[in-house]
């Protein structure tokens, strides 16, 4: 026979390679077949529960690397707190209302416009459904656990009913109102929009200073004197209705040389801008703060009907402009909210698509407002009030969906209240727990500062608003009716609204005296999407029974401080008067390798599919732990070929492991704590402390520490250290002694905790790593819990042993390659080590109650005094030797031993290695060795 026949080389089937690409749809497919989602629900059904709420994408086209970032999280926590003792179910969501699935139908060929509602609705739904089907397919490829068969999704009648009831509790506490005021107008959309659908960004605007001439001067003012504005916006001009003045500022009066006329002018710009007009020289004639000059009149620049009056605010500054605002009502909010204190006309000069209306003036009718600059500067400059104009480069809020700018613009809307209640919703903020913890401050400050919400929009693809109006238009807000109609819905879903008059959608017999006919009339606006989303804690939670009100967590991206995180904030303290969520989890943006944003325009962009595809989904799944995800993510090919490096040494782990416990029964080869030699008890308190650390993080949700801690104890740990030594033993030692069962024991109890640890990150491979595991009794490894932290008791002296050991080790290292590059010795095994110790350092040996020759991974080792040290060099504190190994190398552990041939029988092995030969092997007496 061979030497290498008595060995005990570790065989698994377990491959080296995963095929991963190829085998994680089939493994997926086995998880559906068993129904194990609800298999593992129903094991932990009287168990604590844990909630996680979905945050539904918006139904529309594939996932992005996104979505998948986002779902692989969410499932790695809900996977987790199912092994972990929780009642853990996972209902996913879609958004499927809104301007996106309108734009699709439009680019489809279909008109708006030329059909009924109803019809146009009935085609958005059927788009919306088949978009859900699309990305839950996607989803499901990346390995997600949950409930996919009973989805929530915000066209689904008994979602509308609940949202609409949620509506109606607000209205009912009178945080529902219409009014008059510049909102976000997007005339790309044609419709309002909320804080949360804009996005900014940078653009060049032409700005105008112009003048306008003083009317009635109140007896301080002349009228040869005139104010200068500054506007960014020129077509507002069109709508101006007054001049705005810091009540505490200084203002000069001022005669330029060469000029006939005054002007006004604050004192703190007007060394700043007079260059601007050529005013090198003039002549300060008065100076008066503006709450002097309040209430003085002025002559609008063109139009004979309407006068401009001069009022006071805090709202002006000196940053910019000439300390005097021209003010229009009806296209911004501080210009909305001085004029309605001073009473003036909210004018509004643009229509729904950005068209200028005929109270624009004829000159301007029929122009798209962007385009009527030059028209403006002419207008100006014919009345001898164009002073100057400058291109300026700012800020200017965006449609997030169409990435057109928008406007202001004054039309009646429907608002909830958040002022009523601010302070409500700021105090349950205390309530919530934020991972990262900036969360909360940057939460708080956009509840603290955003204005009331306006919910209203003018599209068709929505839940309607369900208000009614009485003869003389007065809104009906009551919330029995509100609830009618919630019923209504439930029943026929929202489409009952378009497709029945107002008489039909009311109680029977209804009337109030606001209606003496009894004749009423529905509201045509639908809500703003963000309250459909932003109710979803009472479509999913309150009404289906699929999770507990509040949520345990909420997890999305860090653009929903501002979106879903903020609207589902609100619609819950208003109608409950509590948080939806204990604790709020943010992630930042995938970005390309270089840390650009993704774009499909810049062609930068990774497909999760396609990394499924190419790589397996594994490593996707991997990736995701691998980054800090409280920050934006950069993420290529070469970042994830990578990780895909970090997982094949996980998987090769895995199956080192498994190889050599593949003759292991933990029943009854498993070797007690107590009894188990030095080395194996020390990695069973190291293995004891992974798992401690590892459940921790993932109590946390700090996945970037399970990463590290995870490759750490894979690379340094294991490989560094154990395994590496481990094969003196698992390979050479008898099969069933003592010194290999107790390292085998070790080696399963690693292999198992380390498999079930990874099972939320890696379930497909954890999955195939259990079919090679025939002491586990589940079919499936998700089926299994965690593994406990044990009691080893006091074990704080074992590991500083341990600690001071791996001194010594380090030590001895680099005595070796010093040795190994005076070409003393090549391998370790070629080593005989002397250690000249002090009793101190020699009790630190003894303490650890194992082969440090092993351990040292040397053929001989001579403990000596450190008295008996001459011309012995010193390496941090340790006096150590090193000479060639003296004796004959065994062909079986390729170690040198003095005693081979100790056993006649087997003339080219130790003695030891003979006793295992004629007690395992008994067959070699007779065959000897080739």
């Amino acid at each position: 026979m061979k030497y290498k026949d008595t060995l005990n080389l570790g065989k698994t089937g377990f491959p080296m390679r995963g095929s991963l690409p190829k085998t994680e749809p089939l493994r997926q497919q086995k998880w559906y077949d068993a129904d194990l989602y609800q298999q593992r629900l129903s094991q932990n059904e009287k168990k604590p529960h844990f909630n996680l709420h979905d945050g539904p994408p918006y139904a529309n086209g594939n996932i992005h690397l996104g979505h998948a970032l986002n779902k692989i999280s969410k499932d790695i926590i809900v996977r987790y707190k199912n092994m972990a003792g929780f009642y853990a179910p996972y209902v996913p969501g879609w958004d499927t209302h809104g301007l996106p699935i309108e734009q699709q139908l439009t680019k489809a060929g279909h008109d708006r416009k030329s059909m009924p509602k109803a019809a146009w609705r009935n085609l958005a739904k059927d788009f919306a459904l088949a978009q859900v089907d699309k990305q839950r397919n996607d989803f499901k490829r990346l390995g997600i656990m949950a409930d996919w068969q009973h989805p929530y999704i915000t066209l689904q009648p008994e979602f509308e009913a609940a949202q609409v009831r949620v509506f109606g509790e607000m209205a009912g506490k009178g945080y529902i109102f219409k009014g008059s005021k510049p909102v976000y107008w997007s005339w790309s959309s044609e419709s309002a929009l909320a804080e949360a659908e804009i996005e900014y960004h940078d653009i060049d605007s032409t700005s105008l200073y112009y003048a306008n001439r003083v009317k009635d001067g109140k007896g301080i003012l002349d009228n040869d004197t005139y104010f200068v504005v500054w506007t960014t916006t020129p077509f507002t001009v069109t709508a101006s209705r007054g001049i705005t003045l810091g009540p505490d500022m200084s203002y000069a009066v001022i005669r330029p040389e060469g000029e006939t006329r005054k002007f006004v002018v604050a004192v703190g710009r007007l060394e700043a801008i007079a260059p601007k007009f050529g005013w090198t020289n003039y002549e300060t004639l008065a100076t008066y703060k503006g709450q002097e000059l309040d209430r003085i009149t002025a002559y609008h620049p063109w139009d004979e009907a309407a006068e401009e009056l001069v009022m006071n605010a805090d709202h002006v500054t000196l940053d910019s402009g000439t300390g005097l605002v021209h003010t229009a009502p009806g296209f911004g909010e501080d210009d909305f909210n001085v004029g309605k204190t001073y009473g003036l006309e909210v004018a509004v000069t643009v229509d729904e698509k950005g068209y200028m209306t005929k109270s624009a003036g004829a000159d301007f009718e029929g122009k798209f407002y962007d385009d009527v600059v030059g028209l403006v500067i002419n207008k100006l400059t014919a009345a001898n009030l164009f002073l100057a104009k400058e291109k300026i480069t700012h800020s200017y809020p965006f449609d997030w969906r169409t990435k057109k700018p928008i406007i202001w613009r004054a039309v009646p809307q429907w608002f909830a209240s958040v002022e009523k209640f601010r302070q409500n919703i700021l105090n349950e903020l205390d309530n919530v727990n934020f991972y990262p913890e900036w969360g909360k401050k940057r939460l708080y400050n956009m509840i603290r500062d955003r204005g009331d919400w306006v919910i209203s929009r003018q599209r068709v693809w929505g839940v309607p608003l369900p208000i009614f109006y009485a003869e003389d238009q007065t809104p009906i807000l009551d919330q029995s009716i509100i609830n009618h109609v919630a019923d209504l819905f439930e029943k026929h879903g929202s489409n009952y609204w378009f497709e029945h008059e107002a008489k039909d959608l009311l109680p029977e017999g209804y009337t109030n005296e606001h209606s003496p006919n009894g004749l009423f009339t529905k509201e045509e606006d639908i809500m703003d999407v963000w309250f459909d989303s932003g109710s979803s804690w009472a479509g999913v939670m309150n009404t289906r029974n699929q999770l507990d009100y509040p949520a345990d967590l909420y997890l999305e991206g860090s653009d929903q401080y501002r979106g879903w995180f903020n609207s589902s904030l609100i619609t819950s303290v208003a109608a409950t008067g509590h948080a939806p969520y204990k604790n709020v989890l943010s992630q930042g943006f995938t970005l390309d390798g270089k840390g650009n944003k993704m774009s499909k325009s810049l062609g930068n962009t990774i497909s999760p599919l396609a990394v499924a595809d190419q790589m397996g989904i594994e490593i996707l799944r991997l990736w995701t732990i691998s980054v800090d995800t409280s920050q934006d993510m950069p993420v290529s090919n070469d970042i994830l070929k990578q990780v895909s490096e970090s997982y094949r040494k996980i998987r090769n782990t895995l199956r080192f492991l498994m190889a050599n416990t593949s003759d292991f029964n933990y029943a009854t080869d498993a070797i007690a704590f107590e009894d188990r030699a030095g080395h194996d008890q020390y990695f069973s308190v190291v293995l004891n402390d992974f798992v401690k650390d590892v459940r921790a993080s993932y109590d946390n949700y700090q996945f970037n520490d399970i990463f590290k801690r995870v490759i750490n104890f894979v690379n340094v740990d294991l490989s560094a250290f154990y395994l590496d030594i481990a094969k003196d033993v698992v390979y050479v030692e008898a099969p069933t002694g003592h010194a290999r069962r107790s390292m085998q024991t070790v080696f399963y109890d690693t292999l198992l905790a380390l498999t079930k640890l990874l099972l939320p990150i890696l379930p497909h491979t954890a999955e195939e790593v259990w079919e090679y595991l025939p002491n586990e009794k589940t079919e499936f490894a998700y089926l299994s819990d965690m593994p406990e932290v044990q009691d080893f008791g006091d074990t704080r002296a074992l590991l500083s042993h341990w600690a001071d050991f791996m001194s010594l080790r380090d030590s001895v290292n680099k005595a070796l390659e010093e040795a190994r590059a005076a070409e003393l010795i090549g391998k370790n095994a070629e080593a005989a080590l002397t250690l000249y110790l002090t009793p101190e350092q020699q009790q630190l040996l003894a303490n650890l109650h194992a082969d440090v020759r092993l351990l040292l991974m040397v053929s001989q080792l001579h403990i000596e005094d450190a008295s008996n040290a001459s011309a012995i060099k010193d390496y941090d504190g340790f006096l150590i030797s090193v000479q060639h190994a003296t004796g004959g190398v065994s062909p079986r552990d390729r170690m040198f031993h003095e005693d081979l041939g100790a056993d006649p029988a087997f003339p080219e092995l130790s003695k030891h290695e003979a006793e295992i030969i004629r007690e395992f092997y008994p067959q070699a007496l007779t065959e000897g060795f080739e």
